[in-house]
């Protein structure tokens, strides 16, 4: 029997020390050779993603702009950092103000800082930057020449738009053809206008119009026009279609009149025909859109003694819309959300969830749905469901445990899926598309997919795909081959960018002859004269290299210990409760002032790049690690190493906060 003592159960303090006080172990014979006092090992500085930018879906520098905020990296001359910043965002994103507002933010889930205390507020960064861009009437500028190509694009959602957005800055024509009256797609008609102001949106949409996008609205691909009349007029074919068909509830009774997908709920009210629901209305789901027709079904309340022609169910069906006047006196009504995933393990917003819950929406987790229980008339009174446990890592129903949910309208938000019409020929057998890893599509030369017909998922994913697709699309045109795309995929950094942008460009690369080296050197030697060159030639930049393609800087290869605790600063977010809910359709989240931004920015850990904090150069014991002279000095260049003073201690790389110095091999 073994007693353990309350000492010993007892969680151990956490610290940033790299070594404990005795440890001499060590994990390979490699690290044994290079442990004495000095080593041929010397300072190499290497460029890796940030784990925020590595989950972000569209790839943004958000280290970037980050760094930009906080005052690391300077804008060019008469620029204002939030200008330089918003340029550098939206290399990735043309839609910053909504993305900050509606995006869940993986890139926050995965931030580094979170080994510290919490992670940075990317989002609201984002948001801030978004709103600077909107205030100040910030617009796109394109200097690339006309290539005289064309591409048709399908569909005017996230996806589209992206592609066409990176298209045109390559110097492409595109028309975007979409069956709606107002671009935007999933962004405007399947989120509501309280997470996504109207005038938002439409002026991040216009911005990209004023390039010189062309919109053929009213237009359905495959029944107004043939996809072989577009393979005839246009260079290539995007296809960003979405998937704004929900998919019905797989239960007897479904077919019920009042019983409708939450995609054409939300279609309903975004389209303005929508305006009052039933008295209670039961939502089954678990992800955003069961949040987001919950909360809409919460605000919207219902109205006593409505005639049968203002049925939600027929105005959501299209025949007919609301008569505003009424709304006026509309009383709340009782809003339930069921869903097979506990409430702790749903896959929707947490915060969003957190909000609901405080609007009085009743959230049910673990149920199943069963039935739909219909009246004699036919119509939906009500939804049975069942109880689920786990039971060796798998749901199972729990027998006798069924309840009946009484409700007047019953909405499916469990899933979403494609319109084929005119599409036929794409769908992959599971009523998607499939595209490879250029986004283009298998077997159809000239075809390019993106967005939630490849796969439902984030608005941040669809622009993303967009981007890529549009690279993609230009390599096509020009005649390029195809290649691999990059392990990470993502806009990094671009050190030689920089150096251009701030006069700093190396020189052009000249071999010496046989002549110069033997007037230096006394005599000539036969050598291949294309690979001579010194740490002291200016032709290139010396001991860097650039792995963003290919590697995640994780918090382990930081030194955590630099990082002293600091609150985060948040946005103000407006909680309403079941009675201020109804008929509540403003904004609910604030932005940031100029100074919380800033101090926000500069919790940032800049992982994976230098952000001139001086630790390498305080600690070197030789005074090895030097500043770079000012007038040479920019972003990711502010120190240098010289190699006569270096003994290869490490210490440089053990201090470095960002996991911008290791220690690599030299001669």
């Amino acid at each position: 029997m073994s007693v353990t003592s309350d000492l010993e159960s007892k969680p151990k303090a956490l610290n940033y020390r790299r070594y404990e006080d005795g440890d001499c172990e060590y994990d390979s014979m490699q690290d044994r050779i290079f442990s004495a006092s000095w080593s041929h090992k010397c300072p190499t500085y290497v460029q890796a993603t940030p784990p925020c930018q590595g989950s972000c879906p569209a790839g943004e520098d958000i280290r970037g702009y980050l760094n930009i905020a906080r005052g690391m990296e300077k804008p060019p001359a008469g620029m204002e950092w939030a200008e330089y910043a918003f340029r550098r965002l939206a290399e990735a994103n043309p839609f910053p103000s909504v993305m900050g507002r509606v995006c869940p933010a993986p890139c926050e889930s995965g931030c580094n800082r979170n080994e510290v205390e919490d992670h940075v507020g990317i989002n609201s960064v984002e948001h801030y930057i978004g709103e600077y861009a909107l205030k100040n009437n910030l617009k796109f500028t394109n200097t690339a020449k006309s290539t005289g190509k064309k591409v048709a694009i399908i569909g005017g959602g996230p996806a589209g738009l992206s592609c066409a957005y990176q298209l045109t800055l390559k110097g492409h024509a595109c028309t975007i053809f979409d069956e709606h009256e107002l671009l935007g797609g999933m962004m405007r008609y399947g989120i509501p206008g309280f997470r996504t102001p109207r005038d938002v949106l439409d002026a991040e949409i216009q911005r990209i119009m004023d390039l010189g996008v062309e919109a053929k609205m009213g237009v359905h691909i495959g029944k107004d026009i043939t996809l072989e009349q577009l393979e005839k007029d246009y260079d290539a074919i995007f296809i960003g279609v979405g998937a704004q068909a929900g998919r019905p509830l797989p239960v007897p009774g479904s077919e019920a009149s009042n019983c409708v997908t939450g995609m054409a709920f939300l279609r309903a009210f975004n389209d303005g025909r929508l305006r009052y629901v039933g008295k209670r209305v039961v939502v089954i789901g678990g992800g955003d859109t069961s949040i987001d027709v919950a909360t809409v079904a919460r605000r919207l309340g219902h109205i006593k003694n409505i005639t049968e022609k203002d049925r939600p169910d027929l105005i959501i069906q299209g025949h007919i819309a609301h008569d505003v006047a009424k709304v006026s006196v509309a009383e709340g009504a009782e809003v339930v959300l069921v869903s097979r995933a506990t409430i702790e393990k749903m896959n929707a917003n947490k915060h969003e969830i957190e909000q609901a819950l405080a609007e009085g929406i009743d959230i049910r987790g673990g149920i199943t749905p069963v039935e739909v229980v219909l009246g004699a008339d036919g119509r939906a009174i009500g939804l049975k469901v069942r109880k689920l446990e786990v039971v060796n890592g798998k749901q199972v129903e729990v027998e006798g445990s069924d309840e009946i949910i009484e409700g007047d309208l019953i909405v499916a938000a469990i899933g979403q899926g494609v319109d084929f019409t005119g599409f036929e020929g794409f769908n992959n057998g599971k009523g998607l598309m499939n595209a490879d890893k250029n986004y283009q599509v298998p077997g159809k030369k000239g075809y390019f997919v993106g967005g939630d017909v490849i796969r439902p998922h984030l608005l941040t994913t669809a622009i993303g795909h967009g981007a890529i697709a549009a690279a993609s699309i230009d390599e096509y045109m020009s005649g390029t081959e195809l290649g691999r795309r990059p392990k990470i995929d993502v806009h990094s950094f671009d050190l030689l960018r920089k150096l251009h942008e701030t006069g700093h460009d190396p020189e052009v690369y000249h071999s010496a002859t046989k002549e110069q080296i033997a007037k230096e050197e006394g005599f000539a030697k036969e050598i291949d004269l294309g690979l001579r060159g010194t740490s002291e030639a200016k032709f290139a930049v010396h001991n860097f290299e650039n792995r963003s393609d290919k590697h995640v800087v994780p918090a382990d290869e930081l030194f955590l210990g630099h990082f002293p605790y600091v609150e985060r600063n948040k946005r103000e977010i407006l909680t309403l409760d079941s009675e201020t809910v109804l008929g509540h359709f403003e904004e609910r989240i604030g932005v940031l002032d100029d100074k919380a931004v800033v101090a926000e920015a500069k919790r940032c850990m800049s992982c994976g790049l230098c952000f001139e904090c001086d630790n390498c150069v305080v600690y070197c014991p030789q005074t090895a690690v030097k500043k770079t002279p000012k007038k040479e000095s920019t972003t990711g260049r502010y120190v240098y190493t010289d190699y006569d003073l270096c003994i290869g201690c490490h210490i440089c790389a053990d201090v470095c906060p960002t996991g911008y110095i290791q220690m690599g091999m030299g001669e």
